[in-house]
């Protein structure tokens, strides 16, 4: 049969994966979105569902301050005994933390933090002990992946962290994820730096502490390799088996927005490899070390990968698609009965600490049409293609005109107004290289103006997350809302 990549479009970076019977569980980092840590379920690897997130309240998830760089970095997401685990870094408040809950679609636990440096944690459990990686300096201050045992009730080291390897040479050592497999640790990592020379490294060993020794192979996986492939980014993994003696691994990757443009828009996404063992115990990964957008594989039943749906008010909701924008004022957000409504809290979409009135989704794929209708009082409201607070595009109404907004870095220019009686419906054509603003009111359609994709993507930008799809008002502080209805995101 043959699948399609990216298995989870958008900005889900830094998977990791676990499997509980039948069923898969896929976790991403947030950033500085709350809720934090999406959280996904498969019974096939190729559809995923998002069943909500991990971090969802304030006493999990701090962001005061948090900015397009900060927040929740990569998770890892593990199953012991009965009960999930997750791990992960708020690199703007506590460090590294892991929570825990016995119910996967339940609540999770208070934070549980641990006193080791680094990111990119990761638990394994072996023995009735409880081990914690990441990759940081150990107690002798050796830097790499350091590696202690953990008491997991109370997250206190029981032994002193030690420097288990040193990776194969290449920039940022990161992503450490442990395994035993047959008779020998495995240890995974990425290096290369998360952008075009991202690759996936291993070493195995006999003992859990090492020594290590790296796999003739490496990088096991990468396409840094592969001009002029719109598939970039490859790295940053977690293994699985799927219970019928295959393996296969989830790593981040994302897509140009063409062959030839080395710009991405998107954010890191989750895609899937299949792994084979050979006779002398090592590994491989993808189609010779690489992976593609389409994969041709006998090891998984022919299985329909579902097209993206529509996302509307009706089929999503705060929390599972819909994220705010670091730390809301929950008295300026309204949700029911298919009307979405939002009150200026005085701050702007180009505050780089505060939290603006904003609710979002990701822009899952390049192809869009986003249709919504906006009714504004004295503020500023409309919708938003929003990157961090240097680079968004707006396409709003103020003061009884529609218009639309480019801001890149110092350069911030409006353009096209029009006037808007009442309510106007707001409509963006995502393409890959540009995206066109319309508005429709008093039974016209007009056409605003058009910008470029490509500064809003993440090599302009130069930060780790992906473009949002946002609601947002703004402007004096207000206490009139302003009310979106009919929304529509559809893919093209």
């Amino acid at each position: 049969m043959q699948y399609r990549n990216p298995i989870i479009p958008g900005f889900f970076p830094d998977p990791s994966i676990c499997r509980v019977g039948g069923s898969y569980y896929l976790v991403c980092s947030s950033f500085q979105f709350f809720p934090g840590v999406p959280l996904f379920e498969s019974q096939d690897l190729l559809n995923w569902t998002q069943i909500g997130h991990v971090l969802t309240r304030p006493s999990q998830l701090p962001l005061d301050d948090a900015d397009s760089a900060g927040g929740i970095y990569a998770p890892t997401i593990r199953f012991h005994n009965g009960r999930f685990y997750m791990v992960t870094t708020n690199v703007t408040h506590g460090g590294n933390f892991y929570v825990y809950t016995d119910d996967i679609h339940g609540a999770w636990s208070d934070p549980i933090y641990v006193q080791q440096d680094g990111i990119d944690p990761s638990l394994y459990f072996e023995d009735g002990h409880a081990y914690f990686m990441s990759n940081g300096t150990d107690d002798a201050g050796e830097h790499g992946i350091v590696q202690c045992e953990i008491d997991i009730a109370t997250g206190k080291k029981l032994s002193p962290a030690v420097c288990i390897w040193k990776g194969t040479g290449g920039r940022f050592l990161e992503s450490p994820h442990l395994y035993r497999i047959g008779g020998h640790y495995y240890l995974m990592a990425s290096e290369g730096g998360t952008e075009y020379g991202h690759m996936v490294v291993y070493a195995r060993s006999r003992s859990l502490y090492g020594p290590y020794e790296a796999a003739p192979c490496n990088p096991v996986l990468t396409n840094r390799n592969l001009g002029g492939y719109e598939l970039q980014g490859c790295g940053h993994a977690d293994l699985t088996d799927d219970g019928n003696g295959n393996w296969w691994m989830v790593h981040l990757g994302f897509r140009q927005i063409h062959q030839w443009v080395m710009h991405h828009l998107t954010g890191r996404e989750v895609y899937l490899a299949p792994v084979t063992f050979t006779e002398d115990g090592w590994f491989t990964a993808g189609v010779d070390g690489t992976n593609r957008l389409t994969v041709e594989t006998d090891r998984l039943p022919a299985t329909e990968q579902k097209p993206l749906p529509d996302i509307t008010f009706q089929n999503s909701r705060i929390g599972r698609e819909w994220c705010y924008l670091k730390a809301p004022r929950l008295t300026d957000y309204r949700w029911e009965n298919g009307t979405v409504s939002l009150r200026s809290a005085g701050i702007t979409l180009d505050d780089p600490k505060a939290a603006p009135t904003f609710l979002g989704i990701r822009q899952q794929e390049m192809e869009l049409a986003i249709r919504c209708t906006v009714k504004v009082p004295a503020q500023e409201a409309g919708l938003t293609l929003y990157m961090t607070p240097e680079q968004h595009y707006e396409l709003a109404v103020r003061d009884g005109r529609a218009f639309y907004r480019l801001r890149v870095g110092d350069l911030c220019q409006e353009f096209g107004s029009v006037p808007v009686e009442g309510e106007a419906e707001l409509i963006i054509e995502a393409h890959p290289l540009s995206y066109t603003f319309k508005v429709r009111t008093g039974g016209t359609e007009q056409t605003l103006g058009s910008a470029q994709s490509k500064y809003l993507s993440t090599e302009i930008a130069g930060n780790f997350t992906g473009l949002m799809i946002g609601l947002y008002a703004q402007g004096e502080r207000c206490e009139e809302f302003a009310e979106f209805t009919d929304f529509c995101c559809h893919v093209r």
